[in-house]
């Protein structure tokens, strides 16, 4: 029987700039793609207030102006992600998976299936039940939605990735058309549980159900020990 591939967890404590994160997942990504990183990464952070512009964003659906985002401390990306407009901040666990397509499936569509699939299971975990929306993805609540997804793969290489919403302050979303939705409600995992959880109760949680649904054993990982 072959041994099970192993996924490197790299969970980052505190407040992560993106800019800094951002350039953490593109070193890792050519770095699996060159193959002087062995296995997939799966790094968890969570980050402070910022909006991130995917290729298919649209201006109009960030709904404040640059100059009062700049005031109100939000930064700005424009990024190589798919999909529209996304907010990140306190209280939301981000994940960034560095996974080789080619070691399991090379199919974008499974992939993000997958992705919804470990953020479903992480979340029945708080006993709440999240579902698929056909036409859209992401994880939803009823009709409201909990967590969004969105990709980038070179070489079947992927980086980016999704967003939990934990204890988020949910009127920030207020910002944008999240993911371009309009009228999208957003929720959280406190909201919809009705109790406050931490993001490392979260995190681990997320990173069990990864490890599950891709079939890999997940290891802690220092960020010095990576390429």
């Amino acid at each position: 029987m072959a041994s099970q591939k192993t996924c490197r967890l790299l969970r980052r404590q505190g407040l992560t700039d993106y800019g800094e994160a951002l350039a953490l997942q593109r070193r890792l990504a050519n770095a699996r793609v060159s193959g002087e990183l062995a296995d997939d990464i799966l790094i968890l952070l969570e980050h402070p207030r910022v909006i991130t512009l995917g290729r298919g964003a649209q201006g109009a659906n960030v709904i404040r102006s640059r100059d009062m985002l700049e005031l109100a401390g939000v930064e700005v990306h424009e990024v190589e992600r798919g999909g529209d407009v996304t907010y990140h901040g306190p209280g939301q666990l981000v994940g960034y998976p560095i996974v080789d397509l080619t070691h399991h499936k090379r199919d974008l569509h499974w992939y993000l299936r997958q992705l919804e699939e470990v953020l479903i299971r992480a979340i029945a975990a708080f006993g709440i039940t999240g579902i698929r929306v056909p036409g859209y993805t992401g994880v939803w609540v009823r009709d409201r939605k909990i967590a969004s997804i969105g990709v980038h793969v070179t070489r079947w290489v992927t980086f980016h990735g999704f967003a939990l919403n934990v204890s988020t302050d949910l009127s920030d979303f207020d910002l944008i058309v999240p993911c371009g939705i309009e009228e999208v409600q957003m929720t959280s995992v406190e909201r919809e549980a009705g109790r406050a959880w931490k993001l490392d109760e979260a995190a681990a949680q997320v990173a069990r159900s990864f490890g599950e649904v891709f079939g890999l054993a997940v290891e802690p990982a220092v960020l010095t020990d990576l390429p």
